[in-house]
C-alpha cells in the first residue's frame, strides 16, 4: 500500500512553476551544449534548434540534403555524415521522442588533425555564432574564384546598425552581445536557404544571397531593415535600433572579393549618410566621387604645406554710428587647377582628416598678425570649429597667437557656434570664461538656427549674437523672420549683448533690421571680403561707405 501523501500527489496537480523552472533548466541546458542539436515534431516541423544547431546548418548551402534525411519518418539511428557550415563533418543522429524526434551531430575526427580543425572553428564568429570575417571573405573568394563573368548572380551586402555602440555602452557587453545573437538570428530569417550571413566587427554584418533578379534584392533588403528596426526586449530592456545597408551585385559591380567589398562599402557609405532605415546599390558615380574626395584630401594637405590657403576679411558695421567696427576672418583656397574651392566643400574635409587643428591655428596667428598692421584698433573676429575647439592646445595657440602679434585681447573675437558647444559643457565653460578673463570677446554664431541657444546664452559669456542670414533673407510678407530679428535683438539688448545680422545685401534688408534693433550688419551692402592688403585703403576711405550706405 502506498503511504497517504503518495496518494495526495496523484489525485491532485502539481504547481506549475516548478515544471516551468524544469524546461527553462533543460532549454538552458540544451543551448549550452557545443555539439549541434535539434528537436523535430511529429510533422517534422523545427521545434527547437540549440545555437550551435542554426550556425552550422540553419544557412548552409546544402541545407536541403539534411532536410531531406531527418524528414523522413522512418530515420532513426545513425544516417550517415555531413559536413557544417565552417567545413566540419559531423555524424548525423536521430533518436525516436514520443512526439517527434531528436537530431544529434556528433563531430567526426578530421584527418587534417587539430590544427584544422582549430582552422575551421576559427571562421565562426563567437558570439552569434554565424561566418566571421574571414569565412565571408573565402566564401565571396570561392563564389569569384575562376575571375570571369560566368558566375552565379548573388548580392552582397553589408549592414550597420545604428544606436548599437550607444546601447553597448550604456548597457554593458552582456546586453549587447545578446542584443547581436538576436540580429543575427534576424538576418538568417530573412535570408533563403541558400543565403549566406557573417559577422565582420563590431555592428557590421553581411550577406551573401543568390538572387535572379534586383527586385528580389530589393525584397531582402527591405526585409532586413524591417526585422532589424523592430523592438527587441532584452533583460526587462526595450531597445530600439536601425539597420543602413549597401549593396553590390555580382558579377556586375565586380569580379574580385576585393572589387565587390570595395563597392559594397561605398554604397553602405551613401546609405548611411542618410541615415537607419537606408539601403543603396552600388553605382558607378560612388566611385567617381571618392576618387574626387581623395584628390581633394591630397591637395589640401599640399595647400597646407605650401601656404595656398588665404584669409579675406568682411567688415562689420554699426548702424548708430554708421562706422566700421570690425572684421570677420574668412579663410579662402585658391587652388592651381581646381581654382576657388568652396570653404563648404574643403572645410568638413579639413575637419574629418584633422586638418583643421592646424589650419585653425595658422588662422589665428595670421589673423593677429594682420590686426595689429590696420590704422584703427578694430575687432578681428575667427570663427573656431568643433573639432578645433576640442583640442587641448586651443587655450595656448590663441594666448600665444595674440603675444606674437602684439594684438591687444580685446580686439580679439572668437565666433563659436551651437555644435561647438556640445559634448563636455563643463570644460568649453572653463575654456570661454578664461578667454573673456584675459579681455577676448566671444560671439555666437548662426543664432537660431539651433534648439539649444537660450540656455548656451545663460550658461556662457556670449558678447555678440550672430544673427543668421536666412532670417535677413526671408521675405517680410507673411513671414515671422522679422518678428524672429526683432525678438533677438530685444534679448541682445535686455543681456547688454551686440546682436548682428549677417547675410545685409539691400538698403531694404539694412533698414528692416536697423528697424528691428539690430545693432550691427554685415553683408555684400556693405563690402564683399577684402583680401588682407586692400583692408588699409577701405578703413581710410569712411566717406565711401557712407554714401553706400546712407539711403537706408
Amino acid at each position: 500500500m502506498l503511504p497517504a501523501g503518495r496518494i495526495t500527489d496523484v489525485d491532485q496537480p502539481a504547481p506549475e512553476a516548478p515544471i516551468r523552472d524544469e524546461a527553462t533548466l533543460a532549454i538552458s541546458v540544451l543551448n549550452a551544449l557545443r555539439r549541434p542539436l535539434a528537436i523535430l515534431g511529429a510533422d517534422g516541423q523545427l521545434l527547437f534548434s540549440n545555437p550551435v544547431f542554426a550556425a552550422q546548418f540553419g544557412q548552409l548551402e546544402d541545407a536541403a540534403a539534411l532536410r531531406e534525411r531527418i524528414d523522413k519518418p522512418s530515420a532513426t539511428g545513425t544516417c550517415g555524415h555531413i559536413t557544417g557550415a565552417d567545413g566540419r563533418t559531423f555524424s548525423l543522429e536521430i533518436a525516436p521522442l514520443p512526439q517527434g524526434r531528436l537530431v544529434i551531430l556528433n563531430e567526426v575526427a578530421n584527418a587534417g588533425g587539430s590544427d584544422a580543425l582549430a582552422s575551421k572553428t576559427a571562421q565562426i564568429d563567437p558570439i552569434t555564432q554565424i561566418g566571421n570575417r574571414q569565412m565571408f571573405r573565402e566564401r565571396l573568394m570561392t563564389m569569384l574564384a575562376n575571375g570571369s563573368g560566368e558566375v552565379e548572380p548573388a548580392a552582397v551586402m553589408l549592414i550597420n546598425l545604428a544606436r548599437f555602440k550607444a546601447i553597448n555602452d550604456s548597457l554593458g557587453h552582456i546586453v549587447g552581445d545578446k542584443l547581436l545573437r538576436v540580429v543575427a538570428d534576424r538576418i538568417r530569417s530573412a535570408l533563403g536557404p541558400d543565403g549566406f550571413a557573417a559577422r565582420l566587427r563590431g555592428e557590421e554584418f553581411a550577406v551573401i544571397q543568390p538572387c535572379e533578379s534586383v527586385r528580389s534584392v530589393v525584397a531582402v533588403a527591405e526585409r532586413l531593415i524591417d526585422l532589424l528596426g523592430r523592438s527587441y526586449i532584452l533583460d526587462s530592456h526595450l531597445l530600439t535600433i536601425g539597420a543602413s545597408i549597401g549593396v553590390a551585385m555580382i558579377p556586375v559591380d565586380g569580379l574580385t572579393a576585393e572589387q565587390i567589398q570595395r563597392n559594397a562599402n561605398l554604397a553602405l557609405q551613401h546609405a548611411k549618410l542618410v541615415g537607419p532605415g537606408c539601403c543603396r546599390f552600388f553605382v558607378s558615380a560612388m566611385d567617381e566621387a571618392v576618387q574626387e574626395r581623395r584628390s581633394l584630401e591630397i591637395d589640401l594637405r599640399r595647400a597646407l604645406a605650401l601656404q595656398e590657403l588665404a584669409l579675406v576679411y568682411q567688415p562689420q558695421y554699426n548702424v548708430a554710428t554708421k562706422r566700421i567696427t570690425g572684421f570677420e576672418t574668412l579663410l579662402r583656397w585658391h587652388h592651381p587647377k581646381r581654382g576657388n574651392v568652396p570653404p563648404a566643400e574643403f572645410i568638413p574635409i579639413a575637419e574629418e582628416l584633422g586638418l583643421i587643428v592646424p589650419i585653425g591655428e595658422w588662422v589665428i596667428r595670421r589673423a593677429c598678425c594682420d590686426a595689429t598692421s590696420w590704422p584703427e584698433p578694430l575687432s578681428v573676429a575667427v570663427n573656431i570649429s568643433a573639432v578645433q575647439f576640442r583640442s587641448p592646445d586651443l587655450a595656448e595657440t590663441i594666448l600665444s597667437g595674440m603675444t606674437e602679434a602684439g594684438l591687444e585681447p580685446e580686439r580679439l573675437e572668437l565666433e563659436i557656434t551651437e555644435s561647438t558647444l556640445l559634448g563636455d559643457r563643463d570644460a568649453a565653460g572653463e575654456l570661454l570664461h578664461k578667454m573673456r578673463g584675459l579681455g577676448v570677446h566671444i560671439a555666437m554664431d548662426d543664432f537660431g538656427t539651433g534648439y539649444s541657444s537660450l540656455s548656451y546664452l545663460r550658461s556662457f559669456p556670449f558678447n555678440k549674437i550672430k544673427i543668421d542670414q536666412s532670417f535677413v533673407h526671408a521675405q517680410p510678407e507673411g513671414s515671422t523672420s522679422d518678428a524672429i530679428v526683432r525678438a533677438i535683438a530685444t534679448l541682445g539688448e535686455s543681456l547688454g549683448m551686440t546682436t548682428i545680422a549677417e547675410g545685409v545685401e539691400t538698403e531694404e534688408q539694412l533698414a528692416r533690421i536697423t528697424a528691428d534693433g539690430c545693432t550691427d550688419a554685415q553683408g555684400y551692402l556693405i563690402s564683399k571680403p577684402l583680401a588682407a592688403d586692400k583692408v588699409e585703403a577701405f578703413i581710410r576711405q569712411p566717406t565711401v561707405l557712407a554714401e553706400r550706405v546712407s539711403a537706408a
